[in-house]
């Protein structure tokens, strides 16, 4: 149902980094393509290609940046305002409203780095009567021209940032194990002891994960979404 998917380009094909001393680092060692499919729908693409081609640890990295607020239940007051179109806000700066504004910012995953950048946002639901617990997913142009909208069960969200981690780290593992066993190539600095602890390090980040917490000023984020909601019209 929800899926992220990449690849990894061949070390002798990566573009080292610097120019006297050319160098690959862990980050770069993880150059390649991602896309995230939900319902059958490729989420994540730079301009009209069905994937993106950069470094694959910049998108592990800003979901794991972003998973304690994906995954905070949105009060059923607000899921107006979070699943509304920011353009449609009233012109209203304030302390007060940006509390809201950062709260609604916070539900997107962040893709400046990349031209005609799509926008990708999430946030939770829990049904108390049914007991659905869900994940709403959004895809926009960079028009603000909204796509796809698809719900997932939040297990299932969970299951594949898991999947990404794990798949992601397996390859990085078998990368970082070769290069210590053939060394680097030829005219490229690898610092491989600074290699393996980055490996290592970055293995744990997930599980490090849900000790941030989210600290939300509810009174803030719904005052502030009242003073910034549309106008309704006549």
């Amino acid at each position: 149902m929800i899926q992220f998917r990449f690849g990894l380009t061949p070390v002798k094909d990566i573009q080292p980094w610097g120019g006297d001393t050319p160098s690959l680092s862990w980050f770069s060692l993880t150059d390649g393509w991602y896309v995230i499919e939900a319902d059958g729908h490729h989420l994540f693409r730079d301009s009209d290609a069905t994937h993106v081609d950069y470094y694959v640890v910049r998108l592990w990295e800003d979901v794991l940046d972003a998973l304690p607020e994906a995954l905070e239940p949105v009060p059923e007051d607000l899921l107006p305002f979070v699943a509304g179109d920011h353009r449609g806000w009233r012109p209203n700066v304030s302390p007060k409203t940006g509390a809201a504004a950062n709260w609604y910012g916070q539900h997107g995953l962040d893709t400046g780095y990349l031209r005609s950048a799509p926008h990708i946002r999430w946030w939770r639901t829990v049904e108390k009567e049914s007991g659905d617990d869900l994940m709403t997913v959004t895809w926009t142009d960079a028009q603000d021209e909204e796509h796809v909208r698809v719900a997932v069960p939040t297990s299932a969200f969970i299951d594949a940032v898991t999947a990404f981690d794990r798949d992601l780290f397996a390859a990085m593992e078998d990368r970082v194990t070769t290069l210590e066993t053939t060394r680097p190539p030829s005219g490229v600095a690898i610092d491989l002891p600074r290699l393996r602890h980055e490996q290592r390090d970055r293995a744990k980040w997930l599980s490090r994960a849900p000790d941030r917490t989210c600290d939300t000023d509810w009174v803030a984020v719904r005052a502030g979404a009242r003073a910034l909601a549309p106008v309704p019209p006549p």
